[in-house]
């Protein structure tokens, strides 16, 4: 059951982006989105900045391609783009505070996707079996939707509370991770913890994508990242970087204290970190 937003519903947000190839990786497959829209247009945002949410709802998006050479980097491009032509015919949904409809909403716009990367691998030789994933939240007054696929993930850090992890990574051992049969040092070891049993395009057949949402207030973060950023930072890492970062830290856009430190630890696969702030 969904919890009424709080009276006390934040008008403004920030937030800041930030992808990097790694270092082993000859190319970038991670794409990151940042948009704003209403009833008549999308307006793409900077990577960092910060905004209201009076009278324009927000995207923030992260996704990870797949398919070897340069489709991986097509599909995760092809997964936002999408994105920017669907949802503003949706905004009145949220003006009207129509919550139920964004399930359907995003629900929808995970299978349009899925249709095209599967129709572009099934006619082009060089797009065969490229595929992406996609984490996605759309911020309006008092509330976070969000719809996800894969295993790029989104945390929830609330203003008071311990940071959790919104997203279900869509592969057996996230399921062993979250049905508590693993802990997070073999999930991170196991020699299945990149086979996907759900990604957009890439083969699969039927898609049940995750859709939610989170009543959110003023001071409550949200990070969405790739599967590069977890490579690098276990997950009391990334909770300390964002909850508690020293006097230094606190000078570096939030994503980019990320992406950097994960880098330093790692760096095998593309990074990508996405931080939104309710003010």
């Amino acid at each position: 059951m969904i919890e009424p937003a709080p009276e006390s519903t934040p008008l403004r947000l920030r937030w800041s982006g930030m992808t990097h190839r790694g270092r082993v990786r000859v190319n970038n497959e991670d794409t990151f989105l940042a948009l704003t829209f209403d009833a008549h247009e999308v307006r793409y945002l900077g990577k960092i900045g910060e905004s209201t949410l009076a009278e324009s709802d927000f995207i923030f998006a992260v996704s990870d391609g797949m398919g070897g050479a340069k489709s991986g980097e097509f599909a995760s491009r092809i997964a936002v783009e999408k994105i920017t032509r669907l949802l503003p015919r949706s905004f009145k949904f949220s003006a009207q505070r129509l919550v139920p409809g964004f399930a359907d909403i995003l629900t929808l716009l995970f299978d349009n996707i899925h249709t095209e990367l599967t129709r572009m691998g099934r006619v082009y030789d060089e797009c065969a079996g490229m595929g992406a994933t996609l984490s996605l939240g759309w911020f309006t007054p008092g509330w976070m939707y969000f719809g996800h696929l894969g295993d790029s993930r989104i945390y929830y850090f609330p203003k008071d509370g311990e940071m959790t992890q919104v997203s279900h990574d869509h592969s057996h051992v996230g399921w062993l991770r979250r049905t508590g049969k693993i802990n997070e040092r073999e999930a991170r070891t196991h020699p299945r913890r990149n086979v996907l049993q759900q990604a957009l395009g890439a083969g699969h057949q039927l898609l049940d994508p995750q859709v939610g949402a989170v009543s959110c207030q003023a001071g409550d973060r949200f990070l969405f990242c790739t599967d590069g950023l977890m490579d690098g930072l276990w997950d009391r890492a990334i909770k300390d970087l964002v909850m508690t970062p020293s006097p230094a830290q606190r000078e570096l856009p939030v994503a980019q204290l990320l992406v950097e430190n994960a880098l330093a630890e790692s760096g095998k696969d593309n990074i990508t970190a996405l931080m939104v702030e309710m003010l």
